[in-house]
C-alpha cells in the first residue's frame, strides 16, 4: 500500500496531462540527450541491478548453507526446486543438462521485473531489445540443440506423419512458419504485458493529483500493484516454461 502510495506521488506531474509512455524512454544515465553504442543508460543499469539482485541472492544469500535457511537461502531454495522441477517435468530428464541455462533464464526475467515496480526504476523487460534477445538466444539454443542431438531427424518436428498423406505438406509448411514465429511471439508476449500493465499504473498516478478522484486514484494504483506482482512471476514463469516447451521439442522431434 505505501509503495503505491509513494508512487502516485512520484509518478504525479501536478497537471492534468498523462503521458504513460514516457517512462519506457531510453536516456542517458550521466545527463545528456544522445545515446550511443557504449552509452550508458538507465537500460543498461537497471539490467546490472537485475543481475546484481541474483547474484545477491543466489550466491551471497546462500553462501552459509545453513541446516535453519535464512530468508535470502529459502527464497533461493524454492526458487531451484521450482525452476528444477518444471524442467524436469516439462522437458524430460535428459533436459536436466540445461538447468543452469533456464534457471539463468527464469532469475533474470524475474528479478527484472520485480525491479520494475520500484518507484524511479525502469522495467527493462518492457523493451522488446531486451526480450527479443532473450528470446532469439532461446530459439538459436533450441535450434542447435536439436540439430546437434537429432541431426536430420530434427526435421520430423515439421513433418506430421500421423495426419493424411496429401495434407503434411500443407501441415510442414505451417509448422515451419509456427516455428520461425516462435521468437517472436517469446518476445512480444513478455515485453507486451510488462509495458501494458505499468502504462496502466502511471495512468491511474496521473489523476492522483485531481482531489476529486485521488483516493479512487490511490486504491486503482494499489490494486494494479498488487495485479502487476502476479503478472511479473507469472510472465517469467511464462516465458520459462515456453522455453522448457521448446527445448522438449528439440530433444524429442518426432510428433
Amino acid at each position: 500500500m505505501g509503495l503505491a502510495v509513494l508512487s502516485a506521488l512520484f509518478l504525479n506531474t501536478g497537471t492534468t496531462a498523462i503521458h504513460p509512455m514516457d517512462q519506457f524512454t531510453v536516456k542517458p544515465l550521466f545527463g545528456g540527450d544522445h545515446v550511443g553504442m557504449l552509452t550508458i543508460t538507465n537500460v543498461t543499469f537497471w539490467l546490472a541491478m537485475s543481475v546484481l539482485a541474483i547474484t545477491l541472492l543466489l550466491v551471497v544469500g546462500t553462501r552459509g548453507r545453513a541446516i535453519i535457511p535464512s530468508r535470502a537461502q529459502s527464497i533461493a531454495e524454492l526458487a531451484y526446486g521450482f525452476v528444477y522441477k518444471m524442467v524436469e517435468e516439462v522437458a524430460g530428464k535428459d533436459a536436466v543438462a540445461f538447468f543452469p541455462y533456464i534457471m539463468t533464464l527464469f532469475m533474470f526475467v524475474a528479478s527484472a521485473n520485480m525491479l520494475g515496480l520500484l518507484p524511479f526504476s525502469f522495467t527493462t523487460t518492457s523493451h522488446i531489445a531486451v526480450t527479443a534477445v532473450l528470446a532469439l538466444a532461446v530459439f538459436l539454443t533450441v535450434t542447435f540443440v536439436g540439430f546437434w542431438k537429432n541431426g536430420t531427424k530434427f526435421l520430423g518436428l515439421f513433418w506430421v506423419s500421423s495426419a493424411p498423406l496429401p495434407l503434411r505438406p500443407v501441415l510442414a509448411i505451417i509448422e515451419l512458419i509456427s516455428y520461425f514465429v516462435r521468437p517472436v511471439s517469446h518476445s512480444i508476449r513478455l515485453g507486451g504485458n510488462m509495458m501494458a500493465g505499468h502504462a496502466v499504473i502511471k495512468v491511474f498516478a496521473g489523476f492522483a493529483g485531481l482531489m476529486a478522484v485521488a483516493p479512487f486514484s490511490i486504491l486503482a494504483i494499489t490494486a494494479m500493484y498488487g495485479l502487476e506482482l502476479l503478472v511479473a512471476f507469472v510472465q517469467a514463469y511464462v516465458f520459462t516454461i515456453l522455453t522448457c516447451v521448446y527445448l522438449k521439442d528439440a530433444l524429442h522431434p518426432s510428433h
